[in-house]
């Protein structure tokens, strides 16, 4: 072996440490891989598509909820209409709460809404606590 390093050997025109591409890739690029992999899946998206929904046809259940699934995505989130009462006070906000589980209990909520909403009445709770604790110190330093 000769004492130049094997970098020299293969690249005999960059120094150690130096990039062959000191830009790198273009942002946006993709791998030659991920191109040929779209190109092969557009090329025979249209026959498997038809091939998935005939066999959902036939009663294929797998295949079924495939289609469903994508024609029909799960909701994540639902509008909720609960009346609810005035929460500008503790009675208001506990009033709340009390009409909040009880739609649960009706099962016109679920109980993840339910949660999502008591937090927003907790939420308001605190607001309300901390302006009645506002108003009892402004109180308290005016009498002294």
């Amino acid at each position: 072996m000769s004492g130049t390093p094997r970098t020299e050997k293969l690249r005999p025109g960059w120094k150690p440490g130096q990039s062959g591409n000191p830009k790198g890739r273009p942002k946006g690029r993709r791998n030659r891989v991920t191109i040929v992999a779209l190109a092969a899946m557009e090329e025979g998206a249209d026959a498997i598509a038809r091939k998935v929904v005939d066999m959902a046809k036939e009663g294929d259940m797998s295949a079924a909820r495939l289609v469903l699934e994508r024609l029909v995505p799960p909701a994540k989130e639902r509008p909720i209409f609960l009346a609810l009462p005035d929460t500008s006070t503790t009675d208001g906000i506990a009033d709340a709460q009390r009409a909040i589980l009880q739609a649960v209990a009706a099962g016109d909520l679920l109980p993840g809404e339910a949660a999502t909403m008591a937090g927003i009445v907790e939420a308001r709770r605190k607001a309300v606590e901390t302006l009645e604790l506002e108003q009892r110190i402004t109180a308290l330093e005016i009498k002294k």
